[in-house]
């Protein structure tokens, strides 16, 4: 379970005015692939595509481990906004949970995804300097760490690279989910960030998924979906779209295009 602090009308103003003019000037590694304009899950899956082994590895409380001090001392470092602003702007960015004194940063601001990868940008270096010298393949979308190459003992030196790499940087403190850490081969179905990565080099929405998605076009077609699940398969179809548009041109043949449109201009009712 992740709580989601979804920030005030007022508030997420100001973080759109500072995303615009301070944040957006601010570099981020390549190997960051969430949340850049022009960018897409599909990216970050596209450099993985192939016959080689992967490895994956994950953040525990990605987002929370990240705090204001992070944030003021990356300023201060980097001589950006005067100490002042510097506060101010933690107070705009930043959420003081209940029966916390801490400032962290919340799931479901539009500033928190960009600040983690401002943040991360010394973190995804070293690691993405010693994937180049082992010719393995590094990317980050927010906490997923990807990693593939032709040899399996590689991938295995990566574990320890990373580990490294959290130990040396000095903000932010960041905490390794082993339970997560996995190599998949491509005798196994291997997936990244929702993306199957076929054999051949191409991606795919996966057998099992392209199916279900096709049920719930049929089932919108008869008028048996509420207006929930309708907003849900919306959803579905723009990954479709991003993902593996070929499927998406079948669906529309199969169950025509007006379906396809009435689906896509569906919108889930807040609950």
């Amino acid at each position: 379970m992740r709580e989601i602090a979804q920030p005030a009308r007022e508030l997420k103003m100001l973080q759109r005015i500072l995303i615009d003019r301070v944040l957006s000037e601010l570099p981020v590694h390549d190997a960051a692939r969430a949340y850049r304009k022009g960018l897409s899950i599909r990216d970050n899956a596209v450099p993985h595509a192939g016959s080689g082994p992967i490895l994956k590895m994950d953040f525990e409380n990605f987002f929370p481990s990240i705090r204001s001090t992070d944030w003021e001392s990356y300023c201060d470092q980097n001589n950006i906004l005067d100490p002042a602003d510097r506060r101010i702007s933690s107070l705009i960015f930043f959420r003081r949970a209940k029966h916390e004194r801490v400032l962290k940063l919340s799931i479901g601001a539009p500033s928190s995804p960009m600040l983690c990868n401002i943040l991360l940008r010394e973190f995804d270096e070293l690691v993405a300097i010693g994937a180049d010298r082992r010719r393995i393949v590094y990317t980050r979308y927010a906490d997923d760490l990807t990693f593939s190459g032709q040899r399996m003992g590689m991938l295995k030196d990566m574990v320890k690279i990373v580990e490294q790499s959290v130990r040396t940087i000095k903000q932010p403190h960041l905490t390794i989910n082993k339970e997560k850490t996995t190599f998949i081969t491509s005798q196994r179905r291997r997936v990244v960030t929702g993306v199957t990565l076929a054999n051949d080099g191409s991606l795919s929405l996966g057998h099992d998924r392209k199916r279900k998605i096709s049920a719930q076009v049929h089932h919108a077609s008869l008028g048996k979906l509420s207006a929930i699940e309708m907003g849900v398969l919306a959803g579905q179809l723009a990954f479709v779209k991003v993902v593996e548009p070929a499927f998406l041109e079948r669906l529309r043949s199969r169950y025509g295009i007006k379906v396809i449109e009435l689906i896509q201009h569906s919108v889930a009712p807040p609950e």
